[in-house]
């Protein structure tokens, strides 16, 4: 009987890890039509309408890539899924009892907003490792930007950049100038709270120091 059981057990988590394979590689050329957050905002506020316009990476200003990444992912071109060092640091500002910055890749971001829920636990840590390492695998680096930037939520009841763009500045996301993709990426860390336009001070003052870094990096390029 227990021989059984563990059978059954096997079997199915045989089922759950091919079909994470196979989910992550449908993903590498299927638009994601929805994410588990997406369906939580809905079930938390049904009247709250849901943004959400999947577009091509090649419509999705450059100027919006360059902001998320200098804004949340410096390193995103060169690490393999993890930022070592960012996670490091973070540890090390934790000890000292100073405000921690979160060292979450956009992969591993991307990893949590399409597969996953939002609530931190140690189990849902696990899982997010477990498939940043298979769309690190599986997809390009521009793939993992693409669908980053098309699943974020990017305000209330607002997901992915073209929405966003439409929503805070009336216009489409290839559109979007350096300083209005500042704006959008300042308000990634709270999106339901924050206003990409107008700009509280505080938003302005982070949208500042985006561009800053914007400047900073200068081109990019991803495989």
């Amino acid at each position: 009987m227990i021989k059984k059981i563990f059978k059954f057990i096997f079997k199915i988590l045989l089922g759950l890890l091919l079909f994470s394979i196979l989910i992550v590689v449908v993903y590498k050329w299927v638009p994601v039509p929805f994410t588990p957050l997406m369906a939580i905002r809905y079930f938390e506020n049904p009247e709250e309408p849901v943004k959400h316009d999947w577009v091509a990476i090649d419509d999705i200003s450059r100027h919006l890539q360059l902001a998320v990444i200098a804004s949340e992912d410096q390193n995103f071109a060169n690490h393999s899924g993890f930022d070592f060092k960012a996670i490091e640091k973070a540890i090390e500002n934790n000890k000292k009892g100073k405000r921690v910055r979160g060292a979450s890749t956009i992969s591993q971001q991307t990893a949590k907003n399409v597969f996953l829920w939002p609530h931190r636990s140690w189990f849902r840590k696990g899982l997010e490792a477990y498939f940043t390492f298979l769309i690190e695998t599986i997809w390009s680096k521009e793939r993992i930007l693409e669908v980053y930037l098309n699943s974020i939520e990017m305000g209330k009841g607002v997901y992915g950049a073209e929405a966003a763009a439409q929503s805070w500045f009336k216009k489409s996301a290839s559109k979007l100038s350096a300083y209005e993709a500042a704006a959008i990426a300042a308000i990634l860390p709270n999106p339901r709270e924050y206003r990409a336009n107008p700009a509280s001070a505080y938003i302005q003052q982070r949208k500042n120091w985006i561009f800053r870094q914007m400047s900073n990096y200068g081109k990019f390029k991803l495989d």
